[in-house]
């Protein structure tokens, strides 16, 4: 898998840290092997994770990080893969899929049981080698109840925005772009452009990107500021929604954990009538954490497994009022809860996977580092941004397979 220069270093250190003791089990004296999992939950997500794994009576070792993409791939090169993986979007998936590095979950197919978007498919690939097990809602705005949004789209200075990021900086302004194309452009055409068929030049691209570059440049103070924030806010805060001097937050329904003790006080809205697109709801973008198998260890398929039951899917529900990847699994905690479950469930309107996660390494970085670029020049013509995404897309291996089923079609 390629890795940009400016990675080299982190990953490196990261490679060492894997190879030595990132991944072992604890104590080395236990005579029974632990299975061990590297996921993307870190602080109250991870406790309310491995209080879940804690009942399912298998022996592991979690290890949990924002930057798990990188963690993964130096564990991979020094050798030492976790026995599963978790990660916020398939791509890496299929590019380790078609390096044959994967096994597959087992004889019943526990990915089976999920369609479209949650269960993508690659050509060439099998089709029981990843499934998920959380997800998320991303085409809404989270505002504060006590100062509720306009019902039109807002100027820049009403938009709390971070790029910072422990794992990938830069992520948060991709959402934005994904959610204007969706928006703009309608699901079939988003799913034909985040799977590589359309390309990064097209004008419906270029349309979205301009509409996003001109918000910017409405304040350059408030951009200034968006790129030198992280997106959780300060450590051991309440987010940027209730600590940025911001009324309005485009992020996804994991945001609550960013909240902490004032997530009672936070509630949400479609995206689409905030956005300088316009009010017309053509799709919602939504995410999923994905798992899969590095080694062919019978205790961590059986892990799996039972990691993806209803019974442990819905004790997660209750413990943390994450959203599962199967309908009928029922959100267990307050209102808000219920009202992003019921977005999750809508089949009316189509959901799709976020267009950057199910992107190859290669290209997603391109895509991170020209918001970046657009952000700190945001007058530049954007299709010069473009046209370094495009190149990029250009040079992947003919034989790079392509995910399908990105987006649900209405029903």
């Amino acid at each position: 898998m390629r890795v940009p220069a400016r990675a080299v270093l982190l990953l490196l250190c990261l490679a060492l840290a894997a190879a030595g003791c990132g991944l072992a089990a604890p104590g080395g004296g236990d005579e029974q092997p632990r299975v061990t999992i590297l996921g993307p939950w870190t602080d109250g997500q991870e406790k309310q994770f491995k209080a879940v794994l804690d009942t399912l009576g298998t022996p592991y070792t979690y290890q949990g990080t924002a930057a798990s993409r990188e963690v993964l791939l130096a564990a991979v090169q020094a050798g030492n893969p976790p026995d599963i993986a978790i990660l916020p979007g398939v791509g890496d998936l299929v590019e380790y899929a078609a390096e044959r590095r994967l096994h597959p979950l087992g004889a019943k197919g526990a990915a089976a049981k999920y369609g479209r978007p949650w269960q993508p498919e690659a050509r060439g690939i099998e089709a029981d080698l990843w499934v998920p097990l959380k997800t998320d809602l991303k085409s809404i705005v989270w505002y504060r109840k006590d100062r509720p949004p306009p019902a039109h789209p807002a100027p820049l200075a009403s938009w709390c925005i971070g790029m910072g990021d422990d794992g990938a900086s830069g992520w948060p302004g991709s959402d934005w772009i994904e959610d204007l194309i969706l928006q703009t452009a309608g699901p079939v055409l988003y799913e034909r452009w985040a799977t590589g068929v359309l390309k990064w030049t097209d004008d419906r691209v270029v349309n979205a990107w301009s509409l996003w570059a001109g918000l910017l440049a409405q304040d350059p103070e408030a951009d200034g500021r968006s790129m030198r924030r992280d997106h959780r806010g300060r450590p051991g805060g309440h987010g940027l929604l209730f600590e940025g001097g911001c009324d309005l937050e485009h992020q996804g329904s994991f945001a609550r954990s960013f909240y902490g003790a004032r997530s009672a006080q936070a509630a949400f809205t479609d995206s689409a009538p905030l956005l300088p697109s316009g009010p017309t709801i053509k799709g919602r973008e939504v995410s999923a954490d994905f798992a899969a198998l590095f080694s062919g260890s019978a205790p961590a398929r059986d892990l799996l497994t039972r990691l993806t039951s209803r019974p442990a899917q819905e004790e997660w529900g209750r413990r943390a009022g994450v959203f599962s990847p199967e309908s009928d699994v029922p959100a267990r905690k307050g209102t808000v809860e219920k009202q992003i479950s019921g977005r999750l469930t809508d089949q009316r309107v189509p959901l799709c996977l976020d267009a950057s996660d199910v992107m190859p390494a290669a290209v997603r970085d391109a895509f991170y580092e020209a918001v970046l670029l657009t952000m700190a020049h945001p007058g530049a013509p954007v299709r010069d941004r473009l046209d370094d995404v495009q190149r990029v897309q250009n040079a992947q291996p003919a034989h790079t397979p392509r995910l399908t089923g990105v987006c649900s079609r209405p029903q």
